[in-house]
């Protein structure tokens, strides 16, 4: 099948000690590199399953030393993997954009993390909608803390305006916009979802996706493992 769009997942190998971090406590260590491997592998399997879509993840990190390292190996063989490279978030994510579009010419992108596990292929391909069937030029999808989970672009290279867009921050999807805006575009919006950074936020999102890694692993913190 020819490819529409570029699926670019900016990822990080979850690592005890460097992974989701804030989930400690009540978690450890292990448990949120845990957390973390499970929100990349089932956001890769929804990815990979979006018709039409090219998955291109870049990936910082040393996976050799991540939690589910062998089985995210084999996940990542169904995607082009890239690596980050920038100074900062917001650099590295426009560096990803513009490394994608070297390597899928003349397609639109679609950004997001791996802290939305609870994204399914039909989520996914009513992301890209605005863009790819009704002439908007980007999209973004705001997250529900103030910042964002998908950046949608029809051309790759707007995405040099995240560099100098703070990351992180409760104003963050306003800046965003405000940086699309002024480069030109008028960005349509995707649904609010949550992203994953406390384990109020995980428990949250488990609720959602009860059924993949992401709820196993967030459900095994305290003893309260899911079969």
């Amino acid at each position: 099948m020819t490819s529409s769009f570029v699926l670019l997942v900016v990822a990080k190998a979850p690592v005890p000690g460097l992974a989701k971090t804030r989930l400690c406590p009540p978690a450890t260590p292990a448990q949120s590199a845990e957390i973390a491997a499970a929100a990349l592998l089932d956001t890769l399997d929804a990815v990979c399953a979006v018709p039409g879509a090219a998955p291109v993840v870049a990936m910082t990190g040393d996976l050799r030393a991540a939690a589910r390292a062998t089985e995210i190996g084999r996940a990542l063989r169904r995607a082009t993997v890239i690596p980050q490279r920038g100074r900062d978030f917001g650099t590295r994510l426009a560096n990803a954009h513009a490394d994608a579009a070297a390597v899928h010419a003349g397609l639109p992108v679609l950004q997001i993390g791996m802290d939305t596990p609870q994204v399914t292929p039909e989520s996914l391909a009513a992301a890209i909608a605005p863009v790819r069937f009704h002439g908007h030029d980007s999209v973004l999808g705001p997250a529900a803390d103030g910042g964002w989970w998908a950046l949608g672009l029809a051309e790759p290279r707007h995405a040099q305006v995240l560099a100098d867009v703070p990351m992180s921050r409760d104003d963050t999807g306003e800046r965003t916009l405000r940086a699309l805006g002024g480069c030109g575009l008028r960005p349509a919006t995707t649904a609010r979802l949550s992203d994953v950074d406390t384990m109020a936020d995980a428990r949250e999102v488990a609720a959602v996706c009860p059924h993949g890694r992401f709820a196993r692993a967030v459900a095994a913190v305290g003893g309260r493992a899911v079969a």
